[in-house]
């Protein structure tokens, strides 16, 4: 397949622009502004500044080309005398004739080029015997220096009698302006960037868990619109958490209030078929704290800081309370900002699920180069295949034929962790272990 080159051209701009909204609408407004400003810069020296120069040269040119032919019909000191004395009166030309001398052979250039341009063709129409001219030895005159018999004669000329001297005062004004209009759009763009920004922040704060400082709507009709509209769905998203909240707690009495005085009532009561309904019990009340675990969250608690060695110890402390070991990779000093119970669990459930499937468990955490911490639960034991990890993650899931079935669990363990994980503003990632088993990582932001 051919790739055009406009392609390849749009494709390299894309890469080079600003991604970021304060630096596109700053280049949406300063670029305009900088080009034009440049347009009128070129235009005023191209036809004004340019023409003004041209015609005070020809008219410099014009008072040299006199004196020298003044002196060339009589050169004699008594006439280039008077010569002189005239230019210094009414033209301001500074006239002396050096004997025996000759022209210099090199010459300096100007800063714009187009003044030396300017008076050379002015100079060059006017004079029939060689000159040379200098704009740059002294800042306030022209030294121009034409060969006569006997020598050559000398003319120092005001600068402004050559040159539109007034040019950079233009240009001074026009950079000003600029200058003025950028500092504007600057702080204009940057107060309405900041509105935006302080709503975004707002909505991570909130799909985080966190409460945050009160959001005030402020900044363009627009803006204040979409916040005053994310103020509302705020409002109803909390009323119906509450109100799950408040659901579940009632369901919650009402399911275990029966399944106690069943426990009771078989706690009393001999024989071997018993074992059997105790053990359905506990299924039972297992499976009920796995649904209101899943529905309920962890939302309303608050995120601290947390120190990552001792998190992960209590929870390989609690694991070898049940018979089983847990080995533990993890830095001194590594912490995070998180809502401890929620981590906690997240971490549980794949702990969990790690045992339910292999020998070996391995809880690990670092500190990754994007910044983010990892902790990791590797096994050893059957894994998942990979076309299946993103279901692995839906609600109630059995992967039977990948790992062995855990008669315990409701297939909610990952979910959950997922869950808690993308509420702190992570994820949970799955992949091949070192272990030979499945690898669950919860990514969070440091």
């Amino acid at each position: 397949m051919k790739i055009r080159p406009g392609r390849v051209w749009a494709r390299l701009l894309k890469r080079r622009l600003p991604t970021s909204l304060w630096g596109r609408a700053l280049l949406i407004i300063v670029l305009p502004v900088a080009v034009m400003q440049m347009a009128v810069t070129w235009a005023f020296f191209e036809a004004h500044w340019e023409t003004v120069t041209a015609r005070l040269s020809e008219g410099l040119a014009g008072d040299v080309a006199w004196a020298v032919e003044s002196y060339l019909d009589e050169p004699t000191p008594e006439n280039l005398a008077v010569i002189a004395d005239r230019a210094e009166r009414s033209m301001q030309l500074s006239i002396a004739l050096r004997p025996g001398a000759s022209l210099p052979t090199r010459r300096r250039p100007a800063f714009f080029a187009a003044l030396d341009r300017s008076m050379e063709r002015a100079l060059d129409a006017r004079l029939d015997q060689p000159f040379w001219f200098d704009t740059t030895r002294y800042p306030a005159y022209v030294d121009i220096q034409v060969q006569a018999p006997g020598g050559v004669l000398r003319i120092i000329a005001p600068r402004d009698r050559a040159f539109a001297t007034r040019g950079h005062i233009f240009v001074l004004w026009l950079g000003g302006a600029t200058l003025l209009l950028t500092t504007v759009a600057i702080l204009f763009i940057r107060n309405q960037v900041r509105a935006i920004e302080r709503l975004s922040e707002a909505a991570e704060a909130f799909g985080k868990g966190e409460e945050g400082a009160p959001f005030k709507p402020y900044g363009a009709r627009e803006v204040r619109a979409a916040a005053h509209a994310f103020i509302d769905m705020r409002e109803r998203i909390q009323r119906q958490i509450e109100q799950r909240t408040a659901l579940l707690a009632s369901v919650s009495h009402d399911l275990r209030t029966p399944l106690t005085r069943l426990k009771l009532e078989l706690a009393m009561m001999d024989g071997a078929e018993t074992a059997a309904m105790r053990a359905d019990l506990d299924e039972m009340e297992h499976t009920i704290d796995e649904y209101l675990a899943f529905a309920r969250g962890e939302a309303g608690e608050p995120s601290e800081a947390l120190a990552v060695r001792p998190l992960l110890e209590g929870l390989a402390e609690a694991v070898q309370r049940r018979g089983r070991e847990l080995q533990i990779e993890v830095p001194e000093t590594l912490e995070i900002t998180a809502r401890p119970n929620a981590l906690r669990r997240a971490l549980n459930n794949l702990i969990d699920n790690a045992l339910a499937h292999a020998q070996t468990v391995r809880l690990s955490a670092q500190r990754l180069r994007t910044g983010e911490v990892e902790l990791a639960v590797d096994d050893d034991g059957p894994g998942i295949a990979p076309e299946a990890y993103e279901d692995a993650f839906k609600p109630f899931a059995r992967l039977d034929p990948a790992r062995n079935q855990n008669l315990k669990g409701v297939g909610l363990g990952l979910a959950i962790a997922r869950d808690v994980a993308r509420g702190h503003g992570g994820e949970v990632i799955l992949d091949r272990s070192e272990l030979g088993g499945l690898r669950a990582a919860v990514r969070l932001p440091a």
